[in-house]
């Protein structure tokens, strides 16, 4: 690769994310892939790692682990991929071969984790070394596209992890705190799982509104408005949700999520916390509730492509603003800050001007 230096984001250890320039980079290990990036995105956790919530973090590492791509660069010991192929990344780095990648926890390999863009430099860049990539890259069918493939291995993912976790039958209802992008997947994965009500929870009127408009959602409960455990009980035959999955992360959601579910139902919670969360035992006793907690489990990167593949599963539609990255300080203002309706702030590569 003939140019040296890129354009790139980076987490400077007060806290400050800096648009400058960095080394290309190179490969580093035989199963390394060097992507350019076409498209990525600015995600909640990259604004968790910003604040210093994320205690594992590295500082002066390039931001970001969802995007889409062109291969460059392959090691030695990288099969099924060359340059020229189109891929999409999976946001969890996994060998593949340890005890528990050979079991289907890939978020615990012994060798991986949220590497990118938190342990070492991700996405926000013109370039990024993706290691395993045998692993970690999914090609990208010609009909599917960028738009499309951009969450494949994080919010989508998550959502569809948070759907699965619910063990939900064919008719259940569903309800799923928190609508924006991670709980907008959920809800469309849901439907995935058989789901024949689903029922979407937020204090925001416009993200209900959104969820309601997009067909993701067949009721809308707003706590602040209303008593979210009546509401939810008075749309499920009296019994509460069949599932919920907590895709909030604030304060009372958790609890809201355990209240509106019916006895012996499960609850995913698959939300970054900031702050410790307390189970009160003593008033959930006799609820008999099953509780699941993780992030994404991008394990099912394949199976979610096949689905897009086949017209039944696009996430797109969260694109709500798209800028190269020049503008991506900016992006980071409106996502946080949610001017202007924004949902995902797609980045598309620099411009020269």
């Amino acid at each position: 690769m003939e140019k040296a230096w890129m354009k790139a984001l980076v987490r400077r250890a007060d806290g400050r994310a800096e648009l400058t320039e960095r080394p290309v980079p190179q490969l580093q290990e035989p199963r390394d892939a060097i992507v350019r990036v076409t498209l990525s995105t600015i995600c909640t956790s990259d604004l968790h790692i910003l604040r210093g919530a994320v205690p594992r973090a590295n500082p002066d590492i390039v931001l970001g682990h969802e995007f889409v791509g062109v291969v460059e660069e392959v090691g030695e010991a990288v099969h099924g991929l060359r340059p020229g192929d189109r891929v999409a990344a999976n946001c969890i780095t996994f060998c593949g071969d340890c005890w528990f990648c050979r079991r289907g926890f890939i978020n615990n390999c012994e060798h991986g984790g949220w590497e990118l863009g938190c342990r070492i430099d991700g996405c926000q860049a013109e370039y990024v070394r993706v290691p395993f990539a045998d692993t970690g890259l999914t090609k990208i069918p010609d009909s599917v596209t960028d738009e499309s493939a951009l969450f494949l291995g994080d919010i989508l993912a998550s959502g569809y992890f948070g759907a699965e976790l619910c063990k939900l039958c064919p008719g259940d209802s569903v309800a799923v705190v928190g609508a924006g992008p991670v709980g907008l997947c959920a809800m469309a994965c849901a439907r995935l799982f058989g789901a024949a009500r689903v029922i979407a929870l937020d204090v925001d009127p416009f993200r209900l509104e959104r969820a309601a408009k997009l067909g993701l959602a067949d009721f809308t409960v707003n706590p602040r408005e209303q008593d979210a455990e009546r509401a939810v009980r008075g749309l499920t035959e009296g019994r509460g949700a069949d599932g919920v999955v907590e895709a909030a992360g604030g304060a009372d959601s958790l609890e809201t999520a355990w209240r509106i579910a019916r006895p012996n139902a499960c609850v995913a919670l698959i939300a970054m916390y900031e702050e410790n969360q307390t189970l009160p035992l003593p008033s959930m006793y006799g609820k008999n509730l099953i509780f699941k907690t993780g992030g994404v489990d991008a394990i099912h990167s394949s199976e979610l492509m096949r689905l897009m593949e086949a017209g039944r599963l696009d996430a797109s539609f969260l694109i709500t603003h798209k800028a190269p990255l020049n503008r991506i300080l900016e992006g980071y203002r409106v996502f946080e800050n949610r001017e202007d309706g924004c949902l995902k702030w797609a980045v598309t590569p620099w411009e020269e001007e």
